[in-house]
């Protein structure tokens, strides 16, 4: 956020005269986020889908999966001119997915942090063209899921373009080609909902899927949750989302008061959304290895209702429908007892029942596949802000890593100013005609925690369904396209042209990269072991020791175990209490020797390093307190430690 001291003045004379004048208070708080006498919209009813039996034989594009990203890749191809069969094999009878079946109504916008105006009741956000369309239509960060799915709906029965065709049963990959060189795909098999048979045909393809279902049956590699980190049996928790009733008026003003009273950053409220009641983590659940709440994310409904995102669930691959209803029978479970949980601490609770269907359909599922394409979005992209030249999207949203097990807090890596997806990260390494938009696209798994939120994801294919037009028109692959710099900016003049801002940035430094140890913060970021929160602060000049020395080369040695084959923990024998013991140089230097398998002293670790070239003397010279190591010179020293052991460069 931009600070300019003149505005902020002016806010904060206005912000008294409307205190003290009562009434124009709460009007201009109904205004900026929803008085404590707000109104909500009238339940409205769900509108009927309707969607063809049977495809025609071929189509210009073909998209799979109606989640958001589907649908804006959908009607971006066919805003372009081209015949788009939108489809869907998920067993919905409504579009939105995660948003509308999942019942993920919060949305985590990328706000344009140049432009961002608190009081404005939608401030600026990065990812313009379509979803600023949907976003116009919903009623703010929070909405109702009906209202949702009817929008969802309207845009794409408003596009003559598109056939839609849902529920049905399997879509299977049709590919020529890939003895030598990648594979193209050329048409899907599909089963439809009667459970006839279809081969449709097309130009080019997007995979919208949540899970990357069509690049991932067309054997394009991915790496599975936290594999790209040496943990592939880690994985952020899925949710199911719960819905509560008898929210009326009264009990919303209550959940207000309550959060607004609270003066903590962590919490709020505002006409639609409510945020807070962090002391529902204390939940004890039935099944301690399996659950665990968070604090509440609720999200208000017109029909007298809220849904609440707070059910963590761990131990569940998403692509295994029978582990799927095992956590969904685990949920079930859960859900009296978090309830009445609820109402002890909380009153404003106390009148309020599980719905008559009170589960999501569908899980909400944050990490699955991460497709490795033709360049992989790294976490260091994210740090520095980094534009790219084949820009496809624009994120600012917060690296959120939620927790992968019930004893895991998660994390707030960092806040980024703002970077760029490129076009690359769409594309598979070895298939052809196909492009991959949505949280399965090629990113690492730390930078995943931003670049999954759907904002993003369907600025990502409103640029797919360009990218097809400007392939098309040039008889050319995605991949060839992803080389040529006039294709690529022909694409972004044509979203720009329809609503999207995809223009060149140069971003400020932020105060981090000035630090003298920012380098070694990079390696630290790298691998997760370093998170600043919504402010950035990595507390680089607090003091270290000799525990957390340790727990980061445990993190390191998951990924190059081949190379660091030694145990940092037999470092600490006759340190009793590590945590609370100083990190010194000779300590730091002991541990990296043994983690690299190294029989030496503790005195002589510091030269052999040195020697062989796995510390730089200029790192050592760096060293403010050789009794006293900060953790940026500790992150200083794993920098040298990766280069000189992995080849890792930063």
């Amino acid at each position: 956020m931009s600070f300019h001291p003149n505005k902020w003045l002016i806010i904060a004379i206005t912000f008294v005269v409307l205190l003290g004048s009562g009434g124009s208070y709460m009007a201009w708080k109904e205004k900026y986020g929803g008085g404590l006498n707000n109104k909500t919209e009238q339940a409205m009813p769900l509108d009927k889908v309707e969607w063809l039996k049977q495809p025609k034989a071929s189509y210009d594009v073909v998209v799979v999966g109606t989640d958001p990203e589907g649908v804006a890749g959908a009607v971006s191809a066919a805003r372009n001119g081209l015949k788009t069969l939108l489809v869907d094999g998920r067993g919905r009878e409504i579009l939105g997915g995660l948003m509308t079946v999942g019942w993920l109504n919060s949305l985590d916008n990328n706000y344009n942090k140049d432009t961002y105006d608190w009081l404005a009741p939608k401030p600026e956000v990065l990812n313009k063209g379509i979803f600023q369309e949907f976003y116009e239509q919903i009623e703010g960060t929070s909405f109702d899921v009906v209202t949702a799915a009817n929008v969802f709906n309207r845009m794409i029965k408003a596009e003559p373009n598109i056939d839609l065709v849902m529920k049905t049963k399997a879509i299977e990959p049709v590919l020529t080609g890939g003895t030598e060189g990648p594979k193209a795909l050329t048409a899907l098999d599909i089963i439809l909902e009667d459970g006839s048979k279809a081969r449709v045909h097309a130009k080019a393809f997007i995979d919208a899927t949540q899970d990357g279902d069509i690049y991932a049956s067309a054997g394009a590699p991915f790496t599975f949750g936290k594999e790209d980190l040496g943990d592939p049996e880690s994985r952020m928790a899925v949710t199911v989302v719960f819905r509560l009733k008898n929210a009326d008026d009264a009990f919303w003003r209550e959940v207000r008061k309550s959060l607004e009273n609270d003066g903590s950053e962590e919490t709020g409220a505002d006409t639609y959304s409510a945020w807070g009641y962090p002391d529902i983590r204390t939940y004890k659940a039935l099944n301690p290895k399996r659950a665990k709440m968070r604090g509440l994310n609720i999200g208000r409904q017109n029909d007298g209702t809220i849904l609440i995102n707070a059910l963590q669930l761990f131990g569940v691959d998403p692509t295994k429908p029978e582990q799927v209803k095992e956590i969904y029978d685990i949920a079930e479970q859960e859900l009296p007892h978090i309830l009445k949980f609820i109402q002890e601490k909380h009153p404003e609770f106390k009148k309020l029942e599980l719905a008559d269907e009170p589960m999501a359909p569908e899980l909400y599922v944050r990490e699955t596949r991460h497709m490795q394409g033709l360049y992989r979005l790294s976490i260091l992209d994210v740090l520095e802000n980094r534009d790219q030249w084949d820009r496809v999207a624009f994120g600012s949203y917060r690296v959120d890593i939620q927790s992968t097990s019930p004893t895991d807090l998660g994390a707030e890596l960092i806040t980024p100013y703002k970077f760029a997806v490129p076009f690359r990260s769409l594309v598979p390494q070895n298939v052809d005609g196909l492009l991959v938009v949505g949280r399965s696209a090629s990113f690492d798994t730390l930078p995943h925690g931003t670049a999954r939120v759907i904002p993003l994801g369907m600025a990502a294919a409103q640029s797919a369904g360009a990218a097809a037009k400007v392939a098309i028109e040039a008889n050319t692959s995605f991949r060839e396209m992803s080389q040529s710099k006039p294709l690529i900016a022909k694409m972004q003049d044509l979203v720009n042209s329809q609503g999207m801002e995809l223009k060149p940035y140069t971003a400020k430094l932020q105060p981090y990269q000035e630090h003298r140890h920012y380098e070694g913060l990079k390696a630290a970021m790298h691998f997760g072991i370093v998170s600043g929160g919504g402010k950035n602060d990595f507390k680089l000049d607090d003091a270290s020791n000799a525990q957390r020395w340790v727990n980061n080369l445990l993190v390191v040695r998951k990924k190059y175990g081949k190379q660091l084959k030694g145990d940092p923990t037999s470092a600490l024998a006759g340190i009793p209490d590590a945590s609370k013991v100083p990190l010194t140089l000779q300590q730091a230097a002991y541990t990296a020797a043994k983690t690299l398998g190294l029989g030496v002293a503790p005195e002589k670790a510091e030269q052999e390093l040195i020697g062989k070239k796995l510390l730089k003397p200029e790192t050592v010279a760096l060293i403010a307190d050789k009794q006293k190591l900060t953790n940026g010179e500790a992150y200083r020293i794993l920098k040298d430690l990766l280069e000189g052991s992995v080849n890792l460069k930063f």
